[in-house]
Order: C-alpha cells, then structure tokens, then sequence
C-alpha cells in the first residue's frame, strides 16, 4: 500500500516551482513544486499523534517514500521517522544508515544527523564508537558528515574528546560537505565552550574553511 501524502502531494504539483526547487539542488532531484510552508501544511494531519500508524507500518513507509523519485515524500519520510525517535531500538540504527547513504544531500543528512541519530546515540551511547569508526573508514562523505554533526544539538553534553578525534580524522578531507561541517559544528561549541573551540583552532591547523567556520561567532 502506498503512503496517502504521495497522491496528497502529487494534486498539488506545480511545475514552474518544480524546476526551480530542483535547479536549486543542482538537479539531484525531482520535485512536485511545493514550498515548505505549503508542503507542512499538506502533510500536517499525517503527522498528527492520533493520525500515526504503527511503528513497523511507518518504517516500512519511510523506506518506500525514500525509494521515491520526489524530493518532497523524502523531507515528509524523515519527519515521520523523527515522530518514532522515543521508540528506536538498538538495531534500528541499520534504517538510519540505511537513509543516510541514499538519496544522499546536505538537506536530509542535516536533518536525520541531527534528529533520529542524535536521539538515537543519546539512548545507545555504547553504539557510536563502532558507528563512528565504521563511517570514518569509510569513503562515504555523508556518513562521515553525520558523524560531525549528531552532536551539533548536544550542547554541554557535548562529548569534546569525541569530536576532537572525528574533527581530526577528517580534517584533510577535500570534500567542501566535510570542511564546512567541521566548522560548523565547532561554531555551535563555540556557544558554551568558547575557550576550548580557540584552544582547538590554535593548536591545529584546520582548512581556510573550517576555521573561518568555527571561528564566526567569536570576538577578537
């Protein structure tokens, strides 16, 4: 069976708005035309408490719209999975990677690293050092992105020898997706660990990039 919000979605198509959405996003992919606010409003009442199906149900649908050729159904598919962050298992970790390594962009590896997999570390700590290794080994950018960024959000729970090491595999990267995470997440320390993130940028040499990244929010 497939998810309602599809043929919800494709009623509402327009195509001059579809051309630019996906000019925008250099063409990676399709779009209906639909801005943000409208799109919310659209799929509102399917992310209604009372509206939600099942958790098995909704994984299943997470996947089929994620196999969808519409940018829109997969921005409506990681919010439906954000709504089951309370219930993730142990071994749901495998969907996460599962969605971070398709349909692959800023937009949804932002998103996911920062919402379910952020959830998801917080409630199995013992899982991000394998994770973690596993993806900085590997040569998937967006895996190794998500890996930077599920602490964005963490704030003095930050764990900063953990983001020292990640920062620090990475730091060479030639990806612009690597070198602007790097600095972005060292920013948003920046907000409560001020003398650490100076201590870090003056210790070791970051991309032009990166330090100018990490770097913004202090005042000299």
């Amino acid at each position: 069976m497939k998810h309602p919000i599809i043929s919800v979605f494709e009623n509402e198509r327009n195509a001059e708005i579809a051309k630019q959405q996906s000019a925008y996003m250099k063409n990676r992919f399709e779009y209906f035309g639909l801005k943000t606010p409208f799109r919310r409003d659209l799929q509102k009442p399917f992310l209604l408490k009372e509206n939600l199906p099942t958790k098995a149900e909704a994984f299943d649908f997470v996947q089929q719209l994620w196999n969808e050729p519409q940018r829109e159904l997969h921005y409506f598919a990681q919010e439906l999975l954000a709504k089951y962050m309370k219930k993730l298992a142990k071994e749901d970790l495998k969907l996460i990677e599962w969605l971070i390594v398709r349909n692959s962009w800023w937009d949804t590896i932002d998103f996911i690293a920062t919402k379910s997999l952020a959830y998801y570390f917080k409630q199995y700590p013992e899982e991000i050092n394998p994770a973690v290794d596993r993806w900085l080994k590997s040569e998937n950018i967006w895996l190794q992105r998500s890996a930077l960024l599920f602490q964005l959000k963490y704030k003095k729970d930050t764990d900063l020898e953990l983001l020292e090491e990640i920062i620090l595999k990475l730091n060479h990267s030639k990806e612009f997706f690597i070198k602007k995470a790097i600095g972005w997440v060292l920013r948003e320390n920046s907000r409560m660990n001020e003398k650490w993130v100076i201590d870090f940028v003056a210790k070791h040499e970051l991309q032009p990039l990166s330090k100018k990244e990490a770097l913004r929010l202090i005042t000299s």
